[in-house]
């Protein structure tokens, strides 16, 4: 069952440094420009000109500017609501890099990836403990009776709300444990977590993503399997930090812990 365990993990981690180095995986952020600290609609190194109207944003660009929406070369005037999908998916290219238009808490923004990203070039892979059994124990999940948000600092120094679902609950070496959580459309849980090794072994903080739990609440909690947040492969990207509860009093080294 642990050589199992511990195969399954090994594709997985293979799997998860395929997956960040990919042309549009994480490394290749190299922007994330806020409209509203552009009032002009000129962003940086990115043609066109970009403005917030209401639930969209709108995209005016000349034919020498280079961009093309959905694939094909763009003049005019279009308006963009937020990409839902993978960032190959989004509907504005500039060659081969891929301009994401997302919105956060009312906040519109442009993401500026490119496959040809000096991270990328760098990057040598993720440091991560082998796989070890007793990092992975049984948790139990107990929802709260209502969605709770709770306002964070993101890495970008600003604060957002983090919505929270309930509490997953674990024993680790004989001492009990509690994460606040997130639950995931799909049921799965995902929480952001810090212990004593973060910021010295370990990455300042990390992400714990938990299957969703059975019908009595009970899931793994596999901490082999804890990830290095996308701010980790670029500083472009907002990641919250632990909600309160969360900087557990315990050593994890485990999982994911730094870039090589």
């Amino acid at each position: 069952m642990t050589t199992d365990a511990s195969d399954d993990w090994k594709q997985w981690h293979e799997l998860r440094t395929e997956s960040v180095s990919a042309p549009y995986g994480p490394l290749a952020l190299t922007g994330t420009h806020w409209l509203e600290d552009y009032p002009e609609g000129q962003l940086p190194d990115i043609p066109g000109s970009w403005v917030a109207d209401g639930d969209v944003v709108v995209l005016t660009a000349a034919e020498a500017d280079g961009l093309t929406v959905d694939g094909e070369p763009f003049s005019g005037e279009v308006r963009l609501a937020a990409d839902p999908g993978p960032v190959t998916a989004a509907r504005v290219a500039l060659g081969e890099r891929r301009l994401v238009v997302l919105v956060r808490e009312g906040s519109w923004g442009v993401r500026d990836f490119d496959p040809d990203a000096e991270a990328r070039h760098r990057f040598q892979g993720i440091e991560a403990t082998p796989y070890d059994p007793r990092w992975s124990v049984p948790g139990r999940f107990t929802p709260y009776g209502e969605d709770r948000t709770v306002r964070v600092e993101n890495a970008d120094g600003r604060e957002r709300g983090l919505g929270l679902g309930g509490e997953l609950a674990f024993t680790l070496d004989g001492q009990k444990l509690s994460l606040q959580v997130t639950v995931e459309g799909d049921g799965s849980l995902w929480a952001v977590f810090a212990d004593t090794t973060s910021g010295e072994s370990s990455y300042r903080f990390r992400f714990l993503r938990p299957a969703a739990p059975d019908a009595e609440g009970r899931t793994t909690v596999d901490l082999n399997r804890a990830l290095l947040p996308p701010c980790a492969f670029a500083d472009h990207f907002i990641c919250p930090f632990p909600p309160p509860g969360n900087r557990l009093a315990v050593a994890i080294p485990a999982g994911e812990r730094n870039l090589l």
